[in-house]
């Protein structure tokens, strides 16, 4: 197929490699990216021109207003649309601007759906990563060999658009709760006296074992805080929990207390571009106590 993607970032490059790989023919425009030299693609003007050449159009974008911009601003994807179209935006952006973006674009006579991902850097250079749709059966159906070019654990979770920007806010939570839990756990154990190394391998064998705490724990003690997914990334996500929260009455205490203390990491300076496993920081300036601080 002839697909326009758009944004090649840390996840966006490997994406578009694989679709390539696959035989596809990829179309693109260049913002904040440059193009990767051994990506076959077609550098274009604009959005709108990406979509003019395309069949579907894949966008891995940031944040809400970057997607706005490229969608809806000026020559952007919806002046190149047609009904034969497919939009699918695989960035993590607020569940209630993509129904309010899709709405836009199907005027226009386009398909659209949100499939947000999960597996960060790592699984998008695997493949592996993990796919959480909104739309139309239809319309799934459609982008699957896209999506299984991708990833590996491929959900539509429901035929309206937003629920996949939902079901990635939940495993967002999820994951920031993990992370905190991980670190307090670590800096309680460390200040006990206890080897955090030795803690964390002994969990590994327990109820407590996590993906976070054999990854992140890890990241944590060996103070290796290069960004594989940065904070203020994360960061950004629980705010949109936080706000899509507000509109549904929903409360969520420990979401607002982990989005606090991404907060105060993020002040630091580089805090924000660290990996957000660099959480551990924040607890360890309020207990006193680095874990990679000597016992007594």
């Amino acid at each position: 197929m002839k697909i326009g993607f758009i944004g090649l970032g840390v996840m966006g490059a490997p994406m578009a490699h694989h679709l390539v790989g696959a035989g596809h023919e990829i179309f693109t425009v260049l913002n904040r990216s440059p193009l990767p030299k051994d990506l076959r693609a077609s550098v274009v003007a604009s959005p709108g021109d990406v979509a003019r050449m395309s069949e579907i159009i894949v966008t891995m974008l940031p944040d809400t207003p970057d997607v706005e911009r490229v969608l809806l601003g000026g020559n952007g994807v919806l002046e190149g649309l047609s009904a034969d179209k497919l939009v699918i935006d695989m960035s993590s952006i607020s569940p209630i601007a993509t129904a309010e973006f899709a709405a836009k674009l199907r005027q226009a006579g386009a398909g659209y759906l949100d499939a947000p991902v999960s597996g960060g850097e790592v699984g998008a250079k695997a493949a592996s990563l993990t796919i959480m749709v909104g739309g139309p059966t239809a319309e799934f159906e459609r982008a699957l060999p896209i999506f299984r070019t991708l990833g590996k654990n491929i959900t539509l979770i429901g035929e309206h658009n937003g629920a996949g920007q939902t079901c990635k806010i939940a495993n967002q939570i999820i994951v920031a709760l993990n992370i905190e839990a991980v670190a307090e756990a670590l800096v309680f154990a460390s200040k006990a006296g206890c080897d955090p190394a030795k803690v964390r391998a002994a969990l590994m064998g327990g109820f407590a074992s996590s993906r976070v705490l054999e990854v992140h724990g890890e990241r944590m003690i060996a103070r290796t805080f290069a960004p594989g997914f940065r904070m203020r990334l994360h960061q950004k996500d629980l705010n949109l929990a936080l706000e899509s929260a507000r509109a549904l009455g929903v409360s969520l205490p420990n979401t607002a207390m982990a989005q606090q203390l991404m907060s105060a990491c993020s002040a630091r300076p580089g805090g924000a571009e660290a990996d957000h496993s660099s959480l551990v920081q924040a607890l360890e300036i309020l207990s006193g106590h680095e874990l990679s601080k000597e016992k007594e």
